[in-house]
C-alpha cells in the first residue's frame, strides 16, 4: 500500500469526506444507515448492491464487491458492521493496482506529460496545479500551450505560469497544436527543463479527426525522444459518472493512457466512479481534484479515498 496519508493536510480528507461521503451525499448516509442495522440478511445485501450501483460505481464493479462480500458472509461476518469493514477491504483490493503514484525523474531529456481528455473536464486547471506541485518539488517546469482553439485556455495556463514562475510556449489562437509542442519540447531541452506539461484542447472521444490530432502529438513527441511522451494523463470529470468511464475507454483505445487525474469529486455526491474506472481499466489514478485551488488537487491514495466514502476517520 502506499501510505501517503500522513503527508496530507487534514483539510483535504475533511473536504474528501464532505464530498463523497459526507451531508451532501444521500448515497453516504444511507450506506451509513444501512450499516447500522444489527442484522445481516439477504435484504442487507440486496439494499447494500442497490446503494453501490447508485453511487456510480457501476453494475459490473457492484456485482464484484457483492459477490465477495456474500463469500465472505459464509465465513466471518456476524453483524453490520462487520459488514461495513469488509466492503472497505474488498474496495481497498480493487484499487491496489492503481494506487500508483507518478515518479518523475531528473534527466538529459525533459520528462513530457501529455494531458487529454474532452472539454470541460479540467485540463488546463489541473495543469496549472500540477506546475505549481513541480516547482515545490525542485522540479523546472514548462507549459506547452497546446490548446490553440482557445484563446482563453492559453491565457489560464499565463496566469498559472506567473503564480508559479514557470515559462509558458504559446503560439497565435489557431495555430497547428503539434507546431507548439514540438517547439515547446526543442524549448525545453535546450534550456535542461526537467517537466513539460504539455496542455491539447479538449475532445469528444467521438471526433476523430480530432482524436487523430492527439496520435499525431503523440508521434511527433516520440520523434524528438523515443521515451516521450512519458505520461498521457487523461483528465477525467467525475461528475459524469459512467460517461467519463466510456471516454476513459475510447481515449486509451487510441492513445495508450497511462495515467488519470479525476477532477470534480467535489461536484458529485456519489464519486463512486474511481471504482468502477479503477476494475475496469487498471490505469494508474495520480490525483483526484475537489475544487479550484492548487491544494485542493492531491495524489489519490486509496485508503484515504475509501476511507472518506465510506464515513470511515483519516487513518483507522
Amino acid at each position: 500500500m502506499n501510505d501517503h496519508t500522513e503527508n496530507k493536510p487534514a483539510s483535504f480528507f475533511s473536504k474528501l469526506r464532505n464530498a463523497i461521503g459526507g451531508k451532501k451525499s444521500s448515497v453516504a448516509d444511507n450506506l451509513l444507515g444501512l450499516f447500522n442495522k444489527n442484522k445481516v440478511d439477504e435484504e442487507l445485501i440486496e439494499d447494500i448492491e442497490s446503494q453501490l450501483i447508485m453511487a456510480d460505481i457501476g453494475i459490473e464493479t457492484t456485482e464484484k464487491i457483492i459477490s465477495n462480500l456474500t463469500k465472505n458472509l459464509k465465513r466471518n461476518i456476524d453483524n453490520a458492521d462487520d459488514v461495513k469493514v469488509n466492503i472497505k477491504e474488498i474496495m481497498l483490493s480493487i484499487l491496489e493496482p492503481v494506487d500508483a503514484p507518478l515518479i518523475v525523474k531528473k534527466n538529459k531529456d525533459p520528462f513530457v506529460i501529455l494531458m487529454v481528455g474532452v472539454n470541460g473536464a479540467g485540463k488546463t486547471t489541473s495543469i496549472g496545479k500540477l506546475s505549481q506541485t513541480f516547482s515545490s518539488q525542485n522540479f523546472s517546469v514548462m507549459m506547452a500551450a497546446g490548446d490553440t482553439f482557445r484563446a482563453a485556455a492559453i491565457e489560464q495556463l499565463e496566469i498559472w505560469g506567473e503564480r508559479s514562475n514557470v515559462e509558458v510556449i504559446s503560439q497565435e489562437s489557431g495555430a497547428d497544436p503539434a507546431a507548439v509542442i514540438f517547439d515547446a519540447y526543442a524549448s525545453a531541452k535546450a534550456k535542461n527543463i526537467d517537466v513539460l506539461l504539455a496542455d491539447t484542447a479538449g475532445r469528444l472521444h467521438t471526433q476523430k479527426g480530432l482524436m487523430d490530432e492527439l496520435i499525431k502529438i503523440k508521434k511527433i513527441l516520440n520523434k524528438q525522444s523515443s521515451e516521450a511522451p512519458h505520461e498521457i494523463m487523461l483528465v477525467l470529470d467525475a461528475s459524469l459518472g459512467q460517461n467519463a468511464l466510456i471516454q476513459a475507454e475510447k481515449f486509451n483505445e487510441a492513445l495508450g493512457i497511462t495515467g488519470l487525474i479525476i477532477t470534480k469529486l467535489d461536484g458529485s455526491a456519489k464519486g463512486g466512479i474511481l471504482l468502477s474506472v479503477a476494475d475496469k481499466l487498471k490505469i494508474p489514478i495520480r490525483f483526484i481534484g475537489i475544487g479550484e485551488k492548487a491544494e485542493d488537487m492531491q495524489e489519490f491514495d486509496r485508503q484515504q479515498y475509501v476511507n472518506a466514502l465510506l464515513s470511515f476517520p483519516e487513518i483507522d
